[in-house]
């Protein structure tokens, strides 16, 4: 289920995995640089996630045909298999901003994960969040198809 939002993105998806392992998913290295960014490679030795509240994150995808796309933030909040916020931005993002904002959160749905993710800040147009929503959907896929293998 998805829903529309002018000055952002929510989705909610259900893994069929347990929410510790969903979890570390978006926690460790090895498990984030396998589903994020879809069929883009994030060589581990371009990735850095430091999960406490004030750590930075960052990453680089390599997308055939585009080159290098950076990513990074901090986290604003960290409550372990429950709730995830940072900050997001790519290399495109004004100087100065601190790019938007998003939030995960991982909740048991039977032996399932419900995870909700939002992200959200004005910092976009219509048309890029747009695409980002699709983008997103596409990593989900990947994720939950990286869950299955575990």
């Amino acid at each position: 289920m998805s829903e529309n939002v002018s000055d952002g993105i929510e989705i909610t998806r259900v893994f069929d995995a347990p929410r510790a392992l969903v979890y570390r998913a978006w926690t460790t290295p090895e498990h984030f640089a396998a589903w994020y960014g879809g069929a883009a490679e994030i060589p581990l030795d371009r990735i850095s996630l430091d999960v406490r509240p004030g750590g930075a994150w960052s990453l680089v995808m390599l997308v055939p045909g585009h080159g290098e796309m950076p990513f990074g933030g901090v986290y604003k909040e960290v409550v372990e298999q429950e709730r995830l916020v940072f900050t997001i931005k790519d290399a495109s993002a004004p100087a100065g901003i601190e790019g938007d904002i998003v939030t995960v959160t991982f909740a048991d749905h039977g032996d399932k994960t419900e995870m909700v993710f939002t992200q959200r800040g004005g910092n976009l147009t219509a048309e890029q969040y747009e695409q980002a929503k699709g983008g997103w959907a596409h990593f989900f896929d990947t994720l939950a198809g990286h869950l299955a293998e575990r």
